[in-house]
């Protein structure tokens, strides 16, 4: 039985990527901006549906910009929850806009891409950050810069709030948890750490019982008198009592 609910949600979900390619490709020209971030929302709580994913909320999400969000990273779900959440443009590794299918729908969703290893890239990025903001978008970031073991948190790395300090934006901490529908533990299925392969923490996540993805917002902050090391301290701790809450 177990085999076969995931083979029917993998179906679904294949479908459901194709139907976001296509709306993309033949609907996404025609959108205004606000448009295609409202498709994206409802794109992603079905993706959410046809894995068998429900979303809780707690806190407020950001009604507008400027903020960007930091939130711990747990696995490939984490972008598809926070966009069903409250759709924001994320900052990612370079490498995501090469993978195939996910790659056309991160850029289509708005995604910004770093090549970590370049200084000078990443330079460019804080600025190109920067701009956001102060144009009042909602930007969100994973500070660990990869997925832990939703067990212990890794640290964030101060470098990624730069663009906030320069723009004078808040920030919003965002707790991320999954857990099992039927008992309120914690879910361990969508995590994607080490060697594990993509495909099977997909597989693992389609093979899962009923599972609820908890995006838990903290209040907006802004650095005060803090020094860029010191504020991320603080937002890390508050991360994580976010996502046990």
């Amino acid at each position: 039985m177990k085999s076969l609910r995931a083979s029917w949600r993998l179906l679904r979900l294949l479908g459901h990527i194709a139907k976001g390619l296509a709306i993309v490709a033949l609907r996404f020209p025609a959108l205004t901006p606000d448009q295609q971030h409202a498709r994206v929302q409802v794109w992603s709580l079905q993706l959410l549906a046809h894995l068998g994913i429900s979303l809780r909320i707690q806190g407020q999400p950001p009604l507008t910009g400027p903020v960007m969000l930091v939130a711990n990273h747990i696995s490939w779900l984490d972008i598809p929850v926070m966009h069903a959440a409250r759709h924001c443009r994320f900052v990612s590794k370079s490498d995501v806009q090469g993978w195939p299918l996910i790659g056309t729908l991160a850029t289509a969703a708005g995604t910004l891409y770093i090549e970590r290893s370049s200084r000078r890239d990443a330079l460019r990025m804080v600025r190109s950050m920067q701009e956001a903001l102060e144009r009042g978008e909602v930007l969100a970031v994973f500070p660990e810069g990869t997925t832990g073991d939703g067990r212990e948190m890794l640290p964030f790395h101060a470098n990624l709030l730069q663009a906030a300090v320069v723009a004078q934006a808040p920030v919003q901490p965002v707790g991320l948890r999954f857990a099992d529908k039927a008992t309120g533990a914690t879910s361990f299925a969508p995590s994607y750490i080490g060697d594990e392969t993509l495909v099977g923490s997909i597989w693992r996540t389609l093979c899962a019982p009923p599972i609820e993805a908890v995006v838990h917002y903290g209040p907006p902050e802004r650095a005060g008198e803090r020094d860029r090391r010191t504020w991320t301290q603080h937002l890390h701790d508050t991360v994580d009592r976010l996502r046990n809450a």
